[in-house]
């Protein structure tokens, strides 16, 4: 039970960080062609000055996600149907429920995991309720994922 309502919180803070006028300026790739190569450019300004330790239940969920994400991909170039893209978005929201029972992090980490979190979460469900790839938040995603290895020490993450 303590899970399903952490996950709630957390999907209730997704909904208001998306919904922020910084974060939708900055998530969106309007006028790219959806066949186009992503590059996704870091954020700044919450890089810490030394990256946090991570712990094995984070390094597997996120390698998890990062998997979902780039299977995401085929999605958004027509080869992967909507069935498929529900279960890979099942994927992510299974990663992040793991990560959220069984990490065991700082304060400070856990909060910066949990910005991390919010994004995979709002991703996972507009893939879910989408019948076609819904970009902005599949680029969120992907940000996430770029800013991971910025906020946290993972030393096996390029592998």
């Amino acid at each position: 039970m303590k899970t399903n309502t952490i996950v709630a919180a957390i999907a209730n803070l997704a909904c208001a960080v998306c919904a922020s006028p910084v974060l939708a300026q900055s998530s969106g790739h309007a006028g790219h062609d959806a066949h186009a190569t992503h590059t996704v450019q870091p954020a700044a300004a919450t890089t810490p000055a030394q990256r946090w330790a991570t712990d094995a239940p984070l390094r597997a969920g996120m390698r998890s996600i990062r998997q979902a994400v780039q299977a995401l991909d085929h999605y958004e170039h027509g080869h992967m149907d909507a069935t498929q893209a529900h279960n890979t978005a099942q994927q992510i929201d299974t990663a992040v429920n793991q990560m959220i029972a069984q990490c065991k992090l700082k304060p400070d980490a856990d909060a910066a995991l949990h910005g991390l979190l919010v994004k995979f979460i709002a991703g996972a469900k507009a893939v879910r309720e989408s019948q076609d790839a819904p970009m902005p938040q599949i680029n969120a995603m992907r940000e996430a994922l770029v800013q991971y290895p910025q906020l946290f020490n993972d030393p096996g993450w390029a592998k």
